[in-house]
């Protein structure tokens, strides 16, 4: 009795201590998401030598919130923050580069604008940050994303990972990354094998900082991706299979965000058909929106 006792303490004792950790933690898994991708530039700009002028990234944020500002006064919601905003801001300013000034806060306005004008049922048809530079590397002069910008150490791998994970599963959606990731890693093995080439190779792959990024910042937007979980299966698989063709088949760079671009849609039409069939009552939790 005495031990069952000691460990009912314990057990309670641990609760507890959960229970005050994550008071203290924000509710909203947005702030993590934006503490996350601040690193991220820091260490980008300070550590990497990210091609990023400063001005850039203030015309970018200056942009982005002063578009979020005048939609949500133009439609009445004025009680709504600028979280969402912030976090698309910094999607532009990682993953963006150009030869001039106007191309970051024209893409952070552009991107901000398609969360209120291209929206089906209360969610995005676009990734906003990728749809912002997708569109700026399509139409732009002068514009470019570097996925080597962010090199290929082990030790900043793993970091992305540990960071991603726990802004993905305090939104409720970290099977999406988990799954993409799954997929990308068995396409690259089974053209490994068929190419006979040495595994060191498929190493390198997921020492990519720029593939966990996106597996983790950007895929798993849960304002873009299905609600139903098998539908968010099949998106994960749907992108990670049109990145493979575009890289490795038609031979195309920035693969991952034209893959995410062309998906996008899909997993919104699946979005609505889950929602259909959703049970009355049943509410999903957002997350981080970007």
């Amino acid at each position: 009795m005495t031990v069952d006792h000691a460990d009912a303490r314990s057990l309670a004792g641990r609760a507890s201590l959960r229970r005050r950790i994550g008071s203290w933690l924000p509710a909203d898994a947005r702030v993590f998401q934006i503490a996350f991708q601040a690193i991220l530039l820091t260490i980008g700009v300070l550590v990497r030598d990210f091609a990023l002028d400063p001005r850039q990234m203030a015309l970018a944020f200056a942009a982005g919130l002063a578009a979020q500002w005048l939609w949500l006064k133009a439609l009445g919601l004025e009680n709504k923050g600028m979280l969402s905003a912030t976090i698309t801001c910094l999607g532009v300013a990682l993953l963006l580069r150009a030869d001039s000034l106007w191309v970051h806060p024209l893409a952070a306005a552009l991107a901000i604008s398609s969360k209120f004008v291209l929206r089906v049922n209360g969610k995005h048809v676009f990734n906003p940050a990728n749809l912002g530079v997708i569109v700026a590397i399509a139409l732009l002069p002068g514009t470019w994303v570097s996925p080597g910008q962010w090199g290929n150490d082990i030790v900043l791998a793993v970091g992305f990972v540990a960071l991603g994970a726990l802004v993905t599963q305090r939104a409720r959606r970290w099977d999406i990354s988990w799954v993409f990731l799954t997929a990308w890693a068995t396409l690259v093995a089974l053209r490994t094998l068929w190419l006979s080439q040495p595994w060191a190779i498929f190493v390198h792959q997921f020492e990519s900082g720029a593939l966990l990024l996106f597996a983790f910042f950007m895929i798993s937007d849960p304002m873009t991706i299905p609600n139903r979980r098998s539908a968010r299966v099949g998106y994960a698989i749907a992108v990670a299979c049109f990145a493979f063709v575009w890289q490795f088949g038609l031979f195309r760079i920035n693969a991952l965000l034209w893959a995410l671009f062309f998906v996008s849609p899909l997993g919104r039409r699946a979005g609505q058909r889950s929602g259909r069939a959703r049970r009355p009552g049943r509410r999903i939790q957002p997350g981080p929106a970007g």
